[in-house]
């Protein structure tokens, strides 16, 4: 077993397994968008180039799971 496979790194959904939510559904009540939506772009943008590093940052990676979850 590699050190990778130790990890849950090395898998197919390694992702899943590298970051767990937190506080699910936080990012969407901060930003005010409705439960069983996807946050619009343009709020996700926005939080993005927010101020508040701990909003920027969870933006940044709603950001990256979108364009993550388009590729497949």
């Amino acid at each position: 077993m590699s050190m990778e496979d130790e990890h849950g790194v090395g898998g197919k959904k390694w992702m899943q397994k590298a970051v767990k939510p937190a506080n699910k559904g936080k990012l969407r009540a901060k930003l005010g968008a409705k439960p069983g939506k996807p946050i619009p772009e343009k709020k996700l943008e926005k939080a993005a180039h927010s101020k508040n590093p701990k909003l920027k940052k969870e933006a940044v990676l709603a950001e990256t799971f979108r364009k993550e979850h388009k590729k497949k």
